[in-house]
């Protein structure tokens, strides 16, 4: 067997065999850990929530006021402003000023990031628990009841990460991340919480042992992804991440190519930081159940670097083939002969029997992670499956190319990375209401 076909049925069976596993994954932590039996609590622990922000004017009075009434009984709202340049300032000052029994604000100058910006929000909070939420996110009521519910009634719980929905559903790629985000956010964890360890909770929404992110550290500023090096820094303690798709919120994602370019290849170089990181896990025995999401970390990044590679030589063949041809140029039968040999039956565009193999299981495992999360979402949810056929067509070479560039980051720029942030892409539009899709 050639390098060519060995590369290629690693192009084509690590997918479908990660697919199996998620649907599997997900099917059985539904059956074990999703019921509609409400959150057990004998006691209701002082919870502190807090919003980091930059240049969030849009979005964060929204925000604040939906957090208003929760079904709590001890909870304050902290809103850290991080050097903002627009009218955040203003508009938090004035919430303030009308909810001061349950609203504090932190105004940082100058812009420090993300990571700082938690941190002097857990420094100044009084609740023994955490809730960081993003700034255009608005969370279900009974998100801190759910929350507490594992940080409660688990001693070694150190985090639970919730189950962010998409509000924004205009757009095609917003429609694409409706599916997205119950495949890749939902699934994928369900399976990770099966396995033990999760690679990462979500940054948008995640609810944290105050005492064991002190423990640990706080956030660190050395990678652009906070969330997965604080979960990697909790699991190496010993402390338990868990999963909690009924703590629901709702986000904006980014409607344009350009936002979600930078998300992805964002998303990929603090992954390979984080792994770099903490590589010494191989030395210590005790994080053997840290290992496998290592290595299928690992081979995620291989193979979107070995997908892109078949992907230009492939175009790169054809258009040798097409020029030898017309030319008969006799130097270019050799390229001719490797053409004909390995890359006649490989088309990326117009794949055969494996392409049509992995088309279906895909759009079955976007099937399996729609119909578990039917029960969080109304029955227009359904056709959003419909979107998701451009997943393997589009987004394949998208997320593959973020990952490149995210290592490339990594390797080249690594010493070039600010602690700064900008706010994200939020869509095209801003929703002006709090209104929901559930």
């Amino acid at each position: 067997m050639s390098i060519y076909e060995i590369i290629g049925l690693f192009v084509f069976l690590y997918p479908l065999y990660m697919s199996i596993v998620w649907m599997i994954g997900g099917i059985l932590f539904s059956l074990r850990r999703e019921g509609k039996a409400e959150p057990r609590l004998e006691v209701c622990p002082y919870f502190t929530v807090i919003v980091p922000g930059h240049n969030e004017e849009q979005v964060i009075e929204e925000t604040v006021l939906n957090l208003k009434d929760l079904n709590y009984p001890n909870y304050e709202v902290i809103v850290v402003n991080d050097g903002s340049t627009d009218a955040t300032r203003e508009i938090l000052d004035r919430l303030v000023a009308e909810h001061s029994s349950w609203l504090r604000v932190i105004h940082l100058e100058p812009n420090s990031g993300k990571s700082k910006a938690l941190n002097a929000g857990i420094l100044v909070s009084r609740g023994e628990f955490i809730l960081t939420i993003d700034a255009d996110c608005l969370v279900d009521k009974d998100v801190l009841k759910w929350m507490a519910h594992h940080l409660v009634n688990f001693p070694r719980v150190g985090a639970v990460t919730g189950n962010p929905r998409v509000r924004n559903r205009t757009s095609l790629l917003a429609k694409i991340q409706v599916g997205e985000y119950s495949n890749i956010i939902g699934l994928i964890k369900r399976t990770q919480r099966i396995l033990g360890k999760v690679l990462t909770v979500s940054g948008v929404i995640a609810a944290y042992r105050k005492s064991a992110v002190i423990e640990c550290g706080l956030f660190d500023s050395d990678t652009v992804t906070e969330d997965i090096d604080i979960t990697w820094k909790l699991q190496r303690k010993f402390w338990d991440i868990r999963y909690e798709p009924r703590a629901l919120c709702w986000i904006l994602v980014p409607e344009t190519l350009k936002g979600l370019w930078r998300q992805r290849v964002r998303w990929a170089q603090g992954g390979v930081e984080v792994l770099r990181k903490h590589l010494d896990i191989w030395k210590d025995h005790r994080h053997r159940r840290l290992v496998p999401v290592y290595i299928e970390y690992v081979l995620g990044i291989l193979w979107a670097h070995t997908f892109m590679a078949m992907v230009f030589l492939w175009l790169f063949f054809v258009v040798m083939d097409g020029v030898c041809r017309y030319a008969q140029v006799p130097v270019c039968e050799p390229v001719l002969a490797v053409y004909n040999r390995f890359f006649l039956g490989w088309n990326p565009l117009y794949p055969r029997w494996y392409g049509a193999i992995l088309g279906l299981a895909c759009l079955m495992t976007f099937l399996t992670s729609f119909f578990i999360d039917l029960r969080y979402e109304n029955r227009a949810f359904v056709k959003y499956y419909f979107f998701v056929i451009w997943y393997p067509v589009g987004y394949w070479i998208l997320s593959s190319l973020a990952a490149i560039k995210g290592v490339y980051n990594f390797t080249f720029r690594s010493k070039e990375v600010t602690v700064r942030w900008k706010s994200p892409d939020r869509g095209l539009h801003t929703l002006k209401s709090s209104s929901r899709t559930k």
